[in-house]
């Protein structure tokens, strides 16, 4: 425990705070009692099978009272001492200010932290975050910590203690000042960068048709390719990745052991990356079989930058989702089997024995999530399914639901709009992960072809009964369908949509098409979760990015694009930069030490900055594929700030499944929204030793119906999936190319408008596979299509 301690420490060594402001606490001492003993403008509140009792006690810092909180049995919940939530005791706060927290407290338990509820004008009054892990203190210790930007719509804020383990905490004195920091004035000079931001395409090209993007701990990136949709150069046995520095600009490519086109991969908690499945084969050009997926499995070292195999998946996945879990193990459902067909098997990686668990020792609910579905880690363990996925139609039911391992079961998660068009949509745990909001958008549906939408939907996960609720419109851009960019009109959005978590808060979407596998719109935003509100009108990527194609966030808070694949069999190796509005605002902020990489969870991480900052938090690097990165994650660290204003503690969360365990970027921003280049910390691990705490687990979505859950279906071997689920008319081509089974509704259904929008989207030589011709595209029988 020494290391643990040793962190605890620099909170109580730091440099005192400045004081200038006035505290707003009412009966900051509990000195003032009402009627019935209790501390005025103070109350006792909580949640969850436990035994507890509250005092008013004269154990005080200083004055006469002190508030004493103790629990001698817990199951579940907490309980708190906490502000009334009044209108008369709750103290005001500004939107966009940020205020000093502070209170002197003794405890014998370190399942203690520090909780902040906001009053939302329109919404009243809801959970808003926790700040701050309390470490066991025998006498009076003092404890600070800075609140996150004060969201708009937020008139009041309550603050106290919660006590989620046994033993007692006795608490005194609490303040709270007004500490915000002024944002510089306007120094940009690079005209409509300023607010667009700027793209440039690199004078290299990607020496691989990459299909998967992850952001190595060395800050690398690995860019995964197996055959890159090349049916010869899967009958070559030719598979390829390669290793791109963004430092150097130096390429490298690696040795790939199978085909890794279209598998799944996530980051361990030690930084390698696992990668399951794969395709096994393309389609027949008869129908008889689809794409298949195998059982092998490979871990890549970023140190030896190399392959080596685990042991075989029990099924088959190609197209496989892949989530980390707050443990360290790996969970993965969906995808194609070896024989075409949907598996139902899910699957599970075992970080303490490091190797594929057999299916008996899986959880089993016998379901068949699809391609790609977008699963995503909960506070509380669950899973939440938003609905995002690859090909076709989505799940039956509500099309979004939260899956309870332990208990085994599903139930529906409403509100999904048009939940059959989200295919390729993108979904992503909003900024900051503390807040369990789920932001999807886009998509369209590869069976029907449609133009994609321009739909998004937000979830709030801490409601009691979470519900999707309509979110704004995504801004729309030009569109090339084969005549040159013309602007989007009416209700064209995209799919294929990339989204990528910023340092300053906000989710960049960027590319799209507007239909499958072909359209490109160029048009990028941002959207900022503080007001579910878009920022349209950034520079766009000159490359189109449509099918294939991953954007992701560089450790110098750039952003990297790659790929494009449209259903032609073409692939774009362009690769382009874009530098964010926040990078033409003057001088970075610096994080000029950070006092230990290795950090634990429930600890205090001391850092130093060259100059003040508003914020600071972790970012998991990208692991991306077809729009989805399910582990994507920005979280908040609450900032104890020293009077320098340059020496900040850190103060990570005691929850690991709002932050896996593994590498993360660590980023300080300024008031003006500037982050700093990316400092790697590992979070979690035994060489970080146990955190002193337990998890702070919240009562959320506790309101879903339990009588619409459901329990695992029989056991069945696979689900049917047509051999046409990816969208594409086998009949004519070869495996790499995908003339629809439907084309745009703007296609009239004749032989000379679908050869015309063929050969507009760079269609050429389709010769017909066998004898049948059903898009009507070889009325000559010369077995050439559009001949």
């Amino acid at each position: 425990m020494l290391a643990s301690t040793a962190s605890f420490g620099l909170l109580l060594s730091a440099p005192g705070p400045a004081r200038a402001g006035s505290n707003l606490i009412v009966n900051p001492g509990f000195e003032t009692l009402r009627t019935g003993g209790e501390p005025t403008c103070w109350e006792k509140s909580g949640w969850g099978d436990n035994d507890f009792a509250y005092a008013t006690t004269d154990d005080a810092h200083s004055g006469k009272k002190a508030m004493s909180v103790t629990l001698t049995r817990r199951v579940s919940g907490d309980r708190k001492a906490l502000m009334l939530e009044d209108t008369s005791c709750a103290p005001s706060v500004t939107p966009s200010h940020q205020y000093d927290l502070s209170l002197w407290y003794k405890s014998t338990t370190p399942d203690v932290s520090v909780t902040v509820f906001r009053h939302d004008v329109k919404n009243g009054w809801q959970y808003w975050t926790d700040l701050k892990t309390l470490p066991v203190s025998g006498g009076y210790a003092r404890a600070e910590v800075r609140t996150p930007v004060v969201p708009p719509g937020t008139d009041q804020i309550t603050w106290g203690v919660s006590v989620y383990g046994t033993g007692n905490v006795t608490t005194d004195d609490f303040a709270m000042e007004d500490a915000t920091q002024p944002a510089p004035g306007d120094v940009c000079t690079a005209g409509d960068a300023c607010t667009k931001g700027s793209w440039a395409v690199m004078p290299f090209r990607n020496p691989v048709r990459s299909m998967h993007s992850v952001v190595l701990h060395n800050g690398k990136v690995l860019l995964v390719a197996g055959s890159g949709n090349d049916p010869e150069l899967f009958k070559a046995g030719t598979f390829t990745s390669a290793v791109y520095d963004p430092r150097t600009g130096g390429m490298k490519t690696i040795p790939t052991p199978v085909d890794m086109f279209c598998a799944g991969h996530v980051q361990l908690s030690d930084g390698r990356v696992l990668i399951m499945s794969g395709n096994k084969a393309y389609p027949a050009a008869d129908g008889s079989h689809g794409y298949e997926g195998f059982k092998d499995s490979y871990l890549f070292d970023p140190s030896s930058e190399t392959y080596t195999r685990t042991n075989d998946l029990n099924d088959g996945h190609w197209y496989p989702s892949a989530t980390l879990l707050g443990n360290g193990d790996v969970i993965t459902f969906g995808g194609l089997r070896e024989d075409s067909t949907g598996s139902v098997t899910a699957e599970r990686f075992s970080q303490e024995q490091q190797k594929w668990l057999p299916a008996g020792q899986v959880n089993q609910t016998w379901s068949y999530w699809g391609l790609y579905p977008s699963m995503i880690l909960m506070q509380d363990g669950r899973l939440f399914y938003s609905g995002s996925h690859v090909f076709g139609n989505g799940t039956p039911g509500t099309g979004a639901s939260v899956y309870d391992y332990d208990r085994n079961t599903v139930t529906d998660a409403p509100g999904l709009q048009d939940k059959d068009h989200r295919d390729q949509s993108a979904s992503v745990l909003l900024p900051p992960a503390q807040d369990q909001r789920v932001l999807t958008m886009g998509g369209g549906n590869v069976n029907t072809n449609p133009e994609g939408n321009r739909l998004t939907d937000v979830i709030d996960l801490k409601k009691p009964a979470p519900r999707y609720a309509p979110g704004p419109l995504i801004p729309q851009g030009t569109v090339d369908q084969g005549q040159g960019p013309k602007p989007e009109t009416g209700a064209q959005g995209k799919m294929y949509v990339s989204a990528v978590l910023m340092p300053d808060g906000k989710v960049l979407e960027t590319g799209g098409g507007l239909h499958d596998r072909a359209d490109p719109v160029f048009e990028a935003s941002m959207f900022n979760p503080a007001g579910d509100t878009f920022q349209p009108g950034l520079a766009t990527d000159p490359i189109p990015r449509t099918y294939h194609s991953s954007a992701f966030l560089l450790p110098d808070g750039r952003v990297m694009a790659v790929g494009d694949n449209p259903g032609n069999g073409s692939f774009d190796d362009h690769v382009s930069i874009y530098t964010p509005p926040y990078l033409y605002k003057g001088a970075r902020p610096q994080i000029t030490s950070v006092a230990s990489d290795k950090w634990q969870y429930a600890s205090t991480q001391r850092v130093t900055v060259d100059r003040p900052v508003v914020k600071a938090e972790l970012i998991r690097p990208a692991a991306v594929t077809h729009s989805s990165d399910p582990n994507q994650r920005f979280v908040d660290l609450p900032m104890t700030v020293g009077a320098d204003g340059t020496t900040i503690d850190l103060n990570v969360t005691s929850n690991p499944n709002l932050a896996p365990p593994g590498w993360y970027m660590l980023y300080a921003v300024d008031a003006a929204g500037v982050p700093s280049v990316a400092t790697w910390v590992h979070l979690g691990g035994p060489e970080a030793m146990a955190p002193a705490a337990g998890p702070m687990v919240h009562d959320f979505a506790h309101g879903m119906p339990r009588a619409a859950a459901r329990k695992p279906a029989e056991k069945h071997a696979s689900a049917e999936v047509g051999t046409q689920v990816a969208g594409c008319d086998r009949h004519y081509g070869t495996e790499n190319v995908c003339v629809p089974t439907k084309f745009p509704k703007s296609v009239p259904a004749t032989t000379a408008a679908r050869c015309a929008w063929l050969s507009s989207h760079g269609y050429k030589n389709l010769r017909v596979n066998g004898k049948d011709d059903p898009l009507g595209l070889d009325p000559d029988r010369n077995g050439r299509a559009c001949g």
